[in-house]
C-alpha cells in the first residue's frame, strides 16, 4: 500500500490515534477493487513510501476494516471529491489499516536488486497503483528484507 510521506507518512501513522487511519483517496479502479474485493481484516501488508526521494517499505500495517466508502469522495473541498460519485451510488472505497510495526526502511532500488522479487507488481515499470498483491513467497522474502540489518 503506498502513500506519499509528503501526504501521510508511518511516522503519522505511529502518531495516529490507536494507529489506526482509513487508506482514502485511492482513485484507480483497479486499486479500489483489491481493497473492495480482495482485502479482509487481518490482511496484512507493507506501508510503502512514494513519490518521494527514496521511495520503499517504512512498515507493515494490518487491515482493520474492511471496504466502506471513502468519505472524501462527497468533500468538495477535498482533493479527492468526486462530482459523479453520491452517497447512495460511491465510486470509492477505504480500508482502515493499523500499524503493525515500523519496519527496517526497505529501498526501491533494494528490492529491485533482491532474487525472487522481480515479477512482484509494485516494481514493474509503469506500475502507478497505490495498492498492488504480492504473491506469498513474495510476502516472505520482503518480510525477511524488513527484519535484516541491511
Amino acid at each position: 500500500m503506498k502513500s506519499e510521506p509528503d501526504e501521510f507518512s508511518i511516522d503519522d501513522l505511529v502518531k495516529a490515534p490507536k494507529r489506526t487511519t482509513p487508506w482514502f483517496g485511492v482513485r484507480n479502479y483497479q486499486a479500489r477493487n483489491f481493497m473492495r474485493d480482495g482485502m479482509r481484516v487481518g490482511d496484512l501488508a507493507f506501508f510503502y513510501h512514494s513519490s518521494c526521494p527514496e521511495p520503499g517499505i517504512a512498515g507493515i500495517v494490518e487491515v482493520s476494516r474492511r471496504a466502506y466508502p471513502d468519505a472524501t469522495q462527497f468533500d468538495r473541498a477535498s482533493p479527492y471529491f468526486d462530482p459523479k460519485s453520491t452517497p447512495v451510488n460511491p465510486r470509492w472505497m477505504n480500508v482502515d489499516v493499523r500499524l503493525v510495526e515500523k519496519t527496517r526502511f526497505v529501498p526501491l532500488a533494494e528490492l529491485r536488486a533482491t532474487r525472487g522479487l522481480e515479477e512482484m507488481v509494485v516494481l514493474q515499470r509503469g506500475s502507478r497503483l497505490s495498492i498492488t498483491p504480492l504473491t506469498p513467497a513474495e510476502w516472505k522474502i520482503t518480510l525477511r528484507l524488513t527484519q535484516t540489518a541491511g
